[in-house]
């Protein structure tokens, strides 16, 4: 999987991030706003870190 986070400023004048595929389509979001871009690359980089090994959970 090719994916790019990207990083942005939203009409608020929050930061945000998503993670897009190659292929356009949206993968993950924020799911809310940070005050600052520091905060938001460190969401980035939560994720980078947590995610790598998560498991699948059906309910």
């Amino acid at each position: 999987m090719a994916a790019t986070f990207e990083l942005y400023e939203d009409r608020d004048e929050k930061f945000r991030w998503r993670l897009v595929h190659d292929n356009g389509n949206i993968i993950a979001d924020s799911g809310e706003g940070y005050a600052t871009k520091q905060k938001a690359k460190q969401g980035i980089e939560s994720v980078k870190r947590n995610a790598a090994d998560a498991a699948v959970e059906e309910v």
